[in-house]
């Protein structure tokens, strides 16, 4: 955990997260170690799961309300990341890239859902609807 610098962003799964904040009775106690987590580290975190949630030093906590089980596949958090660091590459925030990263990500996951199913749809075919789920949340 020291060696994770400032103003990171950490995208770690329930199970990931418990070995950096220890473990949780309920959600509850999930959301108050997330936040002594990212407050502790000055990083933002993106706990992946149904209704992902994202960390902020500053002791917020935001849930996404987009996404779907059809996501749980291996390579959906390579494209979450992937977003993100396109996003903080055009200048956004930690905290504001990882929220956008989220919310688009889990956008992507519920048109790739839509249009395929959720037990076909993989890694891929959320790049593949990146285009349109970031069409439908951009200024026209």
């Amino acid at each position: 955990v020291d060696l994770i610098p400032e103003r990171s962003i950490l995208t770690p799964r329930p199970k990931e997260c418990e070995r950096f904040a220890g473990t949780w009775a309920n959600d509850f106690e999930r959301l108050d170690l997330l936040k002594k987590l990212s407050a502790k580290l000055k990083s933002v975190i993106v706990l992946k799961g149904a209704h992902t949630s994202v960390a902020t030093p500053e002791g917020n906590v935001y849930f996404n309300s987009t996404g779907n089980p059809g996501m749980a596949k291996g390579g959906s958090g390579d494209v979450l990341l992937g977003i993100i660091t396109g996003l903080l590459s055009q200048g956004y925030s930690s905290a504001d890239a990882a929220m956008a990263g989220v919310y688009v990500h889990g956008l992507a996951g519920d048109l790739a859902a839509s249009d395929l199913g959720m037990i076909s749809m993989t890694a891929t075919d959320l790049i593949e609807f990146l285009p349109n789920a970031f069409k439908k949340v951009s200024p026209a």
